[in-house]
């Protein structure tokens, strides 16, 4: 384990030097890899341990899913079974369906954690809020977490890319007294950039309001707004997208994500550097009340439970696709349709 300096403090972390793929493979070479869920992180993670030399099988239910996985390679009865049967085979249990999903199926499968077993997260919400979602493990298997920093989509991308999406990870219960190296070599196996440690409530906490607020939520407030209060004063709608969106993301954000904010900072005119610096502090202001509003929303539960709620309606699925339309159909983003063609490569 190695000390790394975080803007001054001292965090200890896991890198591929210090438990290298071979080890990670010695660790779990007698492990059958269970992936529940072929949905957001379930093809990367499973696709991702199958090319490093990992045991795995997959269970999905039949239908759009199921194909892209037999798609993938996975063989019918052989890598691939009803959730129920992987989930009796599999001595890694992963659960890695979605959090309305893990409620529904909790009952199906609880019955196969047989003692020994790992059943493995990479969300915390399922643990975290068990009064809610009715998911208590048995005293007698590890309760493990691997949480990859971005999506399952970026995870499978960037390993085949050679480089790997830095994830944080877990032991909620150690009853085999291995959760720790079973964690961090599944952690390797997935391709994870380097492993820092969390717990399942603090992963939670965190991801909650990372996706509510700068990951998702903030930002398409902060974007929607600026782009309408040029519209409102005259600018073309080529105009407030290019200096809203396209400039952001496609040219400063590479910048600053490579070499710092401070960097983008000097590298920039004297007089978007000056309006910068003066901005921040009024925006922080402003938006930091938001943030901790948010967070107590998340703390108590009742971000939670509006998902637990909103998931489990009949017509939530309607009502999604809904929401969706909306925001496709806005103007801004339909603004996005026409620059994204126009750009160099495309042409």
């Amino acid at each position: 384990m190695a000390q790394m300096n975080f803007g001054g403090v001292m965090e200890n972390v896991i890198t591929r030097e210090e438990f290298p793929l071979e080890k990670a493979r010695e660790v779990l070479k007698n492990e059958t890899i269970a992936v529940l869920g072929y949905g957001v992180q379930g093809p990367g993670q499973a696709c991702n341990l199958r090319d490093n030399g990992f045991n795995v099988i997959v269970g999905q239910r039949e239908g759009k899913t199921y194909d892209k996985a037999v798609a993938d390679g996975w063989v019918p009865g052989e890598t691939l079974f009803s959730i129920e049967e992987a989930a009796q085979r599999g001595t890694i249990v992963c659960m890695l369906l979605s959090d309305a999903a893990q409620i529904a199926v909790w009952p199906k499968i609880a019955q196969y954690l047989t003692p020994g077993k790992a059943l493995y997260f990479s969300h915390g919400f399922g643990i975290t809020y068990k009064e809610r979602t009715h998911i208590v493990p048995p005293a007698d298997v590890d309760v493990i977490m691997v949480a990859p920093k971005g999506s399952g989509t970026s995870l499978r991308t960037m390993f085949l890319e050679g480089r790997g999406l830095n994830s944080s990870y877990a032991v909620y219960q150690d009853a085999t007294g291995h959760a720790t190296e079973r964690t961090l070599a599944f952690g390797i196996g997935i391709g994870s950039g380097y492993l820092f440690e969390t717990t399942f409530k603090r992963e939670v906490y965190s991801d909650l309001t990372g996706e509510r607020g700068s990951l998702m939520g903030a930002i398409q407030g902060l974007l929607l707004a600026q782009y309408e209060v040029l519209r409102e004063h005259g600018h073309s709608p080529s105009e407030a997208f290019n200096e809203t969106v396209e400039e952001l993301t496609q040219s400063l954000m590479p910048l600053f994500a490579k070499n710092g904010m401070d960097w983008m900072y000097a590298n920039c005119s004297t007089t978007a550097q000056r309006g910068a610096l003066d901005w921040m502090g009024p925006f922080h202001d402003a938006i930091k009340p938001v943030m901790e509003k948010l967070y107590h929303s998340v703390e108590t539960g009742n971000e939670a439970q509006i998902s637990i709620d909103s998931n489990s309606q009949p017509d939530y699925r309607e009502k999604l696709n809904a929401e969706l339309k909306a925001l496709r159909e806005s103007e801004m983003w339909q603004t996005a349709v026409t620059v994204r063609k126009l750009r160099p490569e495309n042409n």
